[in-house]
């Protein structure tokens, strides 16, 4: 049983903990609605709450709030989508001062599927074509996956909207195994799949005559400068699929500015440690603490860590 502070206020924080995971959890909200989560430390005991440390769950361009202040900690998804606020790359105009305090280990990757019958062995030949692909896409605007296709197609010098002005269409999903996607899959309405989430989903589409497409050497190359990692495929907890070159969709950083105060960020890489028998981590993937601090196949840094964070894994034994 998860162990909790000792005191009364501290199980009404714990109740508010779960009410609020509820209302966040609605499956009725849509995407890019009230879904996502700010708990925040501070003073209450006054007429006002005084608010200490704020940490929130949302979009990859959160990290604009986060670099200002006006949010102190943030989750992003996946670890590249970081790496490009740091750089000023991709979809950010300028480098953000920014710092890991820890990385959530989480390992994925991004591919592109299509029917093998349409006889395309890269997105140039969709564009050469002007094919009208019934492509399935996630459906919240939000998802990081949207920004990589944006990006990923732009280098092959077309757009999710080209794709619809040649007669294409976008099929919406959910989560990667969304029951429509699956059926689409199935019954050969879908043309092709633009995701992550590959455990899901990815078996079953290469069952049901699809098959993996390649990126050419200047593509990595190109989406490497922006922050996209080269992987192969067949790695780790996917060492069961086919050899193929693909894009890393890793790990979720806990970050923060980079002159947030260096106790602050101690406490928190600190509470990672204490807490961290009671933290859903994913299943198959997390070895313990020291894979929170460290660079891995599941928690890749491109960013540097937070000083106050990188002195407690240090004190640990976790970085030398």
């Amino acid at each position: 049983m998860e162990t909790l502070p000792t005191g009364a206020n501290f199980k009404r924080a714990k109740i508010l903990w779960e009410l609020g995971l509820h209302i966040a959890g609605n499956p009725e909200t849509k995407y890019g609605g009230n879904r996502d989560v700010r708990i925040t430390v501070g003073a209450g005991s006054g007429e006002d709450f005084k608010p200490w440390l704020n940490l929130a769950t949302g979009s990859a361009i959160m990290a604009y709030s986060v670099a200002k202040g006006d949010v102190d900690m943030a989750f992003v998804n996946p670890s590249a989508l970081l790496t490009q606020a740091y750089r000023g790359t991709g979809i950010f105009t300028r480098p953000l001062p920014l710092r890991i305090v820890g990385n959530y280990p989480s390992v994925d990757r991004f591919v592109v599927v299509m029917r093998k019958k349409l006889g395309f062995k890269s997105l140039h030949d969709v564009r050469k074509a002007k094919y009208p692909l019934q492509i399935s896409l996630r459906e919240d605007p939000t998802h990081s996956t949207l920004v990589l296709v944006a990006q990923l197609l732009a280098h092959y010098g077309m757009s999710l909207a080209d794709i619809e002005s040649w007669g294409g269409k976008i099929h919406p999903a959910g989560p990667p195994n969304d029951k429509r996607r699956l059926e689409g899959i199935r019954n050969g309405t879908l043309d092709a799949v633009f995701d992550e989430g590959i455990s899901i989903w990815l078996k079953e589409a290469l069952a049901n005559d699809m098959e993996l497409i390649r990126f050419e050497t200047d593509t990595f190359d190109h989406l490497g400068k922006i922050g996209w990692r080269k992987v192969n495929l067949r790695t780790g907890r996917f060492h069961d699929l086919p050899e193929h070159d693909c894009i890393d969709f890793s790990g979720w950083p806990l970050y923060c500015r980079a002159d947030l105060p260096e106790k602050t960020a101690y406490d928190v890489a600190a509470a990672f440690g204490a807490r961290h028998e009671w933290m859903p981590w994913e299943a198959g993937t997390h070895e313990g603490i020291a894979h929170v601090g460290t660079e891995t196949e599941a928690t890749p840094m491109d960013v540097p860590l937070h000083p106050g964070a990188e002195r407690w894994y240090r004190e640990q034994g976790i970085i030398r």
